[in-house]
């Protein structure tokens, strides 16, 4: 019978305890076997702690606290609510064009290009009402833009409103009056003059879906909004808060404009009332005439050519020719 060597029965034994070692460092998750030179297996040894980061530990970010009377504080407060349909809607609905509703012989437009752009000339006979030309510093995109009135350039400036028309009817106007919807179209608070493409690019979207892309003015247009809808009763959406306080939380003591916060604060349109935009000052000679009506566009080739179409009345360049169908749209 043959029997083992002794070495045979070290190796045997040496390879037992590799075995058991490598079994423990699987079950334990974190000794390791080392083998030694010789033939033999050493203690294993752990890993060493992993140490902790450095520097402040992680903390959840804390919302800011919105300074009473704020537009972060007016928005938090507004009613929230589903948009309703849009059925129904018509531009006519919040009165025919611009109107004059002030009463200082000026429609809307032309009184906030007056009040919007720099340098401003205005027609002769106009009493300082028609706006010819002037320069304006373009909230929405930051960019200075050169206004002269006529069909080929007025639509480069143009009116918004910062809460829009459509919008409003989704979102409360739907129950107003005929004078309280064209009080609120021709309300200063709700207008500004803008570039004109950016202003069609936005349509009748809310903040939850449109920002200026001039960044350090969002702060200011989201306030204006907040306001205006305060002041009218309008509701907005969840998604149209949540942009809201998300923008606002930048600037947590950004103010509602002038003119705004104290109408916010009283609540409703009835008693705030549109505000008036200042009347040029009184001059010598008879009561002007009523401004003149702007040249219209000769078709609709010459006002899609110009980028005008569709032509609204009261737009520059409308006429009642290029509106076939008489609901206020010409060149659709």
């Amino acid at each position: 019978m043959l029997r083992r060597s002794s070495s045979s029965r070290r190796v045997g034994l040496v390879g037992l305890v590799l075995a058991a070692v490598v079994s423990l460092g699987a079950c334990g998750g974190g000794a390791t076997a080392q083998v030694d030179p010789a033939g033999g297996a050493t203690a294993s040894s752990a890993p060493a702690p992993t140490a902790a980061p450095s520097g402040p530990s992680a903390e959840a970010s804390t919302p800011p606290v919105a300074v009473a009377g704020s537009a972060l504080a007016t928005a938090e407060q507004l009613e929230v609510k589903g948009r309703a349909p849009k059925t129904g809607y018509e531009r006519d609905l919040f009165g025919s064009g611009w109107v004059d509703v002030d009463h200082n012989g000026c429609d809307t437009r032309n009184d906030i290009l007056a009040r919007d752009l720099e340098g401003e000339t205005f027609k002769p006979g106009t009493r300082d009402c028609v706006v010819l030309t002037g320069t304006l510093a373009d909230p929405y995109s930051g960019e200075t833009i050169a206004f002269a009135r006529g069909n080929g350039t007025s639509n480069e400036v143009q009116i918004d409103h910062v809460v829009a028309l459509s919008d409003a009817w989704q979102k409360g106007a739907q129950g107003w009056d005929e004078g309280t919807r064209v009080a609120f179209a021709n309300d200063p608070r709700n207008l500004l003059a803008v570039d004109g493409p950016l202003n069609g690019q936005k349509g009748d979207a809310d903040a939850a879906t449109w920002l200026p892309p001039n960044r350090a003015y969002r702060c200011a247009y989201v306030a204006r909004q907040v306001g205006v809808k305060a002041i009218y009763g309008l509701w907005v959406t969840q998604a149209e808060q949540d942009a809201m306080v998300r923008v606002l939380s930048t600037c947590p003591d950004q103010p509602l404009p002038d003119g705004v916060g104290a109408a916010a604060a009283a609540g409703g349109a009835a008693a705030a009332g549109p505000a008036p935009v200042p009347a040029p000052a009184p001059t010598s000679g008879p009561a002007p005439a009523p401004a003149p009506a702007d040249v219209p566009y000769a078709n609709c080739a010459a006002a899609r050519a110009a980028g005008a179409a569709p032509v609204h009345r009261g737009d520059p360049g409308y006429g009642k020719h290029l509106d076939r169908d008489g609901d206020g749209v010409g060149c659709e």
